[in-house]
């Protein structure tokens, strides 16, 4: 099967994975700006980000309740183009709470905001990642899906500097004393009118509302007499592992980036204020990866890809540099990140486009960054910590394909547990959190981290043989010459 990919659909489809980004790495800014101005502790801080990622297990728990009570998959009734234009419109009524929040200073408001956003982007998710991976050749959705990451991570690139722009009011200077909770609203109003435009466009754009799943899953077997057709979606040991695995990916993908700015401040005495392009590049090394990946979605010469897979990560490390450099935040603590690229680089060419490889690979790469952050002080620390992004980019896309293949008419319902297991982000956050407070203080707390990639490296070796004994093979695609 080698069907091409629908770049027309596919376009309109990755607006939404922008939005997903700008939301989430915002929370990153947030969270110091009501620490301060509400005297919290590092573990009640963490409640920004677990109200907001637990909003996905919620809402993953009410889609398949109404599911089973109406007697059919949600998605398979009102549509996948629908069911993304009505998770639009619920995160625009979660922005609202925003004005009310910032305006009474209440942080029980601003995080009940977030939640009904989270709410409806557990609905996107969940129709939006199958719809990337099916979008053409099944063989190369996690590259397709790699790149709507990198979009998504364009997003958690430019979402910290707008938002903190916004907060602080400047920024090219000392501009703490004038922060404050108000200017809050405004970014996240103009975010849910903007929510509300790409909902009607989504609903009447090409984006396909119906899939014939179980095609698909014929399409993406080497033996299709190896293809199983279960009763239950829990019958696949794969999606139940991968359950737990994206519970643990976003979990330490989430936790690190936000308890960063804590350790910033203790490590490196870096003020609130300034925080912003630390949070950025963390963020943006999500984007580097996922665009380096992204080359084997496209129809290119083998040399082609060979050439991108070099150029890409530096093209993504530019639009970085170029970003910080319009907001006149100082870029010079980050010249020699270039050089830590280097082993994304190695890391993505030995996969050879195998995601269960690339998920082993990264992950051992994750646990050598975290030891390397723990051990060591200054901004060799920092460049540790914030290149854990660097080896999470593409982690979601190869547990994500991994987990869903061979499932068939079960996908959606499967999609479903997936997003649901997002509530890692908070909980593993929170987990960190109360550690950096009253166990480990916040260097060594990054410990959670590494137990989180080597749950990651074990799911990689364990899933590969699952996936054999139901006919797919992912190293068909070296054979083939993918990515």
């Amino acid at each position: 099967m080698s069907q091409q990919t629908k770049w027309s659909q596919f376009s309109v489809l990755i607006t939404v994975f922008f939005f997903w980004g700008f939301v989430a790495a915002s929370n990153d800014i947030l969270i110091p700006v009501f620490k301060d101005k509400l005297h919290l502790s590092q573990l009640q801080s963490q409640m920004v980000s677990f109200a907001f990622y637990v909003a996905y297990t919620v809402g993953s728990v009410i889609y398949f309740i109404i599911s089973r009570v109406t007697g059919g998959d949600i998605l398979n009734r009102i549509g996948f183009r629908n069911g993304i234009s009505l998770g639009l419109v619920i995160s625009a009524l979660g922005t609202l709470l925003f004005y009310p929040a910032a305006q009474t200073a209440s942080f029980t408001i601003m995080i009940t905001g977030l939640f009904i956003v989270g709410l409806g982007f557990s609905l996107q998710q969940t129709a939006a990642n199958p719809l990337a991976i099916v979008m053409g050749d099944p063989k190369t959705g996690a590259q397709r899906l790699s790149l709507a990451g990198g979009i998504n991570n364009f997003g958690t690139t430019i979402g910290p500097l707008l938002v903190s722009f916004a907060i602080f009011g400047s920024v090219t200077a000392n501009t703490e004393a004038v922060a404050s909770i108000e200017s809050v609203k405004t970014p996240y109003l103009i975010l849910g009118a903007v929510f509300i435009l790409v909902a009607i466009i989504f609903r009447f754009s090409s984006v396909p509302n119906k899939i014939d799943l179980d095609k698909i899953a014929s399409e993406e077997a080497d033996d299709t007499n190896k293809v199983e057709h279960k009763r239950s979606v829990f019958s696949y040991p794969q999606l139940i592992m991968g359950m737990i695995g994206i519970f643990v990916y976003v979990g330490v993908e989430v936790a690190t980036a936000s308890n960063l700015p804590a350790f910033l401040q203790k490590d490196l005495a870096i003020s609130t204020d300034k925080v912003a392009p630390f949070i950025s590049l963390y963020w943006a090394s999500l984007m580097i990866g996922r665009w380096t990946q992204s080359v084997g979605a496209f129809d290119l010469s083998k040399g082609a890809k060979q050439v991108l897979r070099f150029f890409m990560p530096y093209i993504a490390f530019a639009v970085f540099i170029l970003v910080n450099v319009i907001a006149n935040h100082d870029v010079t603590p980050f010249y020699y990140y270039p050089f830590v690229i280097i082993a994304m680089i190695a890391g993505d060419i030995l996969s050879k486009g195998n995601p269960a490889r690339l998920l082993l690979i990264y992950s051992g790469f994750g646990i050598i960054a975290l030891f390397i952050g723990m051990l060591t002080k200054g901004m060799v620390s920092a460049y540790a910590f914030m290149s854990v992004g660097l080896f999470c980019s593409t982690l979601w896309p190869c547990i994500f394909t991994l987990a869903i293949a061979g499932l068939g008419r079960h996908t959606n319902e499967g999609a479903s547990f997936l997003i649901m297991m997002i509530m890692g982000g908070g909980i593993v956050s929170l987990l960190q959190g109360f550690l950096a407070d009253n166990v480990l203080g916040i260097q060594w707390s990054y410990l959670v981290g590494v137990c989180c990639f080597l749950y990651l490296a074990f799911y990689a070796i364990k899933v590969k043989s699952v996936l054999k004994a139901q006919g797919i093979d992912y190293d068909h695609l070296e054979s083939s010459g993918g990515h």
